[in-house]
């Protein structure tokens, strides 16, 4: 029975986070806009469907996200060996963000902005291989990021300076790059945080923390998911300058 109270506990925390999302809609739509709700019906199924859905998610992530990452951190430390630690770093955030279906909206949606605005030919070759570059740009600098996250929890270096360094490439970039890539690359950096890529690159980061003597899970672990929204902003725009 302890799985069901598990669930139960997934059930009515999802409720909760979602109570205030329907009290402002309902407010806004009932006493703002003076409307009644479009096909009532359908709103209530999906709304249930969302629920259950998020508490399944939920509950999977403590089940078996969470644990994954962190038992392969720790499988990794104790191993030793560096260059696996990073190369699985790197796979873990080029492969999770190519495969998000968000950037591939951005990226596709893109692509037909850039060939009509004559940054690209007008053509579907063309804009397949915009969007296709956009999209391992993207993954390449995610890769990246947590790999230079991963290497900053080996060596304790200070994230706040790293941090710091990093968006001031940032606003030199946006001044060299071309206005059109400018707002997706900075779109960019949001795309990143997907549902997939965080709980994995969280633990991930906890998990090596609190194998490493020395290293605190608190103040250590996380910081991974700032670098991974931080340089898809520089590879984009370096990506806009480059072709």
């Amino acid at each position: 029975m302890n799985w069901l109270k598990a669930i139960l506990r997934s059930l009515s925390g999802s409720a909760r986070d979602l109570a205030f999302i329907v009290l402002v809609i309902s407010f806004f739509q009932l006493v703002i806009l003076r409307q009644p709700f479009p096909d009532l019906g359908k709103a209530l199924v999906g709304l249930v469907l969302v629920l259950l859905g998020l508490a399944m998610f939920v509950r999977g992530l403590d089940l078996g996200l969470f644990p994954l990452g962190e038992g392969m951190a720790q499988a990794f430390a104790r191993k030793g060996s560096l260059g696996w630690l990073l190369a699985f770093a790197f796979a873990l955030g080029f492969g999770t963000t190519a495969a998000e279906p968000a950037l591939i909206v951005i990226a596709e949606e893109a692509s037909e902005v850039a060939a009509g605005a004559g940054a690209i030919l007008d053509t579907e070759e063309a804009r397949e291989r915009y969007a296709l570059g956009l999209r391992l740009s993207v993954a390449l600098a995610v890769g990246v990021g947590i790999v230079v996250g991963v290497w900053r929890i080996l060596t304790g270096w200070p994230i706040h300076l790293m941090i710091a360094v990093g968006y001031l490439l940032v606003v030199v970039m946006t001044v060299l790059a071309p206005e059109e890539i400018i707002g997706i690359a900075y779109d960019s950096g949001g795309i990143t945080t997907s549902t997939i890529t965080v709980p994995l690159v969280t633990a991930l980061g906890v998990g090596l923390a609190s194998s490493l003597e020395g290293r605190n899970p608190v103040s250590d672990g996380f910081g991974l998911i700032a670098f991974a929204s931080l340089t898809p902003m520089i590879f984009v725009m370096l990506y806009g300058m480059l072709i």
